[in-house]
């Protein structure tokens, strides 16, 4: 997996990514630690709608900045979406009111819904090769898990020797590392296409997305890891706390083996894809996550909560699973659209995908505050079965080339006659000749 480091462009992409995630690790501790100078006790309420702001910016204006920069080069938009980041943190240490905390928040994560997907659909036109691609998606999620486990130490450290606004200098140091990675990073040009009116640039995305089988199929799934997952970011605190009677070293220890599960799966999943189809090792996983979900809801109604080794061991399997179902998505978005149309599809994704957190994010709050813990999994673990299913329903296996008829174009079109006629196989993907995804051959 390290050797696909050797490649300059990426190597240098991907330090980039590391040290944003470090940055973005230690803004999450400090905002948490000015809220509550700033809210006292109800700094959790003040949390809760700073990352509404978040998904409701990344859901709603993804799409948006991403039609706007689609004729832009690539370069310029990561290198502007970043100094955005660089001079929202910079201000939050100036931050004396709630109200402004709100405002920088949305400009910061405004930013990074134009950010991340540019740069996810950068990877592979510089990494061609499947097999390469595959290692960077898995090392991108392995540098996701570092980041959780790794931020809060390294924030503890620096809280021994400053305060917690000098958190928010070492995010504004990240971005702006990331801002130089970025400029002296070889980027291969935008890929030509047509110029589009901009509705048809807004919905281009969606559009390819939600035709394509196999990635209705991974919304499905997204839908089923936001379900069982959400329970683990949400409540793990409180079950932590009031179930296992532990303080934040007990907490630490439970993301933590989530963490290490989810890592594990990373490191492993290369191999395992070379082998096996992403539709199954996606499937199985999403599977296997709600029935996981649904056990332990069932276990901790009737006999009670695990054993402390038990349930640390339960939080690595999640973690494993979770990994496998979102660590391929990047392959089947890849397969999924032309090199024009990628950035508008990576787009899509990413607000559809903040779509499925925006519903189990309040879900696992709402069902185990007014209900209980035992009744949150159960809740959660129902939606991540159904979800499945209808992933297993709308994803169906199809052959590399697919053999179709174009009855509505020309004799002379480029199309039929770079393909031998007007019946024909390829690689099939929704773009201006293929509207629809066949559905007999």
């Amino acid at each position: 997996m390290i050797r696909i480091l050797k490649h300059p462009a990426f190597a240098k992409l991907f330090a980039a990514q590391v040290v944003a995630l470090a940055g973005t690790g230690l803004l999450t501790i400090a905002l948490g630690l000015l809220a509550y100078d700033l809210a006292g006790p109800a700094a959790g309420a003040v949390l809760g709608t700073a990352y509404a702001i978040k998904m409701v910016a990344y859901v709603g204006l993804s799409p948006v900045l991403g039609a706007l920069a689609a004729r832009l080069p690539r370069r310029g938009v990561l290198i502007f979406a970043d100094l955005v980041r660089f001079g929202v943190a910079l201000f939050l240490p100036f931050v004396d009111s709630v109200a402004q905390i709100y405002v920088l928040i949305f400009l910061l994560q405004s930013a990074s819904a134009l950010f991340t997907p540019t740069f996810q659909a950068i990877i592979p036109d510089i990494l061609t090769k499947e097999e390469d691609y595959t290692r960077a998606l898995s090392l991108s999620r392995l540098a996701y898990d570092l980041e959780n486990l790794l931020s809060p130490a390294l924030a503890g450290m620096l809280l021994l020797v400053m305060s917690y606004h000098g958190l928010f200098v070492g995010t504004a140091a990240g971005f702006l590392i990331s801002t130089l990675l970025i400029l002296i990073t070889t980027l291969p040009p935008r890929p030509k296409s047509k110029d589009r009116p901009f509705r048809e640039r807004l919905t281009r995305g969606a559009w390819i997305y939600l035709s394509t089988p196999r990635l209705r199929g991974l919304l499905a799934f997204n839908m089923a890891a936001a379900a069982s997952v959400s329970y683990v970011l949400v409540n793990t605190v409180v079950l932590v706390r009031n179930g296992y009677g532990m303080g934040e070293a007990g907490l630490a220890m439970a993301m933590g083996a989530f963490g290490a599960g989810s890592m594990a799966a990373a490191l492993s999943l290369p191999r395992l894809l070379e082998q096996l189809p992403d539709r199954r090792v996606m499937g199985t996983s999403a599977v296997a996550l709600a029935f996981a979900t649904v056990g332990h809801g069932l276990w901790m109604q009737n006999v009670g909560i695990l054993s402390w080794p038990a349930f640390l061991g339960l939080w690595a399997v999640i973690g494993a699973l979770y990994s496998a179902i979102l660590t391929p998505s990047g392959r089947l978005l890849r397969r999924s659209a032309h090199s024009e149309d990628r950035p508008a599809v990576f787009t899509a994704q990413f607000a559809l995908s903040h779509v499925c957190w925006l519903v189990a994010y309040p879900l696992a709050g709402w069902s185990a505050t007014q209900g209980s813990q035992a009744l949150s999994l159960l809740v959660l673990g129902a939606l991540g079965l159904a979800s499945t299913v209808v992933g297993y329903w709308v994803w169906t296996p199809a052959p590399k080339e697919v053999m179709h008829e174009h009855p509505e174009l020309p004799e002379d079109h480029p199309h039929l006659q770079a393909h031998g006629g007007r019946r024909h196989a390829h690689a099939y993907v929704i773009d201006d000749e293929h509207h629809v995804w066949p559905t007999h051959g």
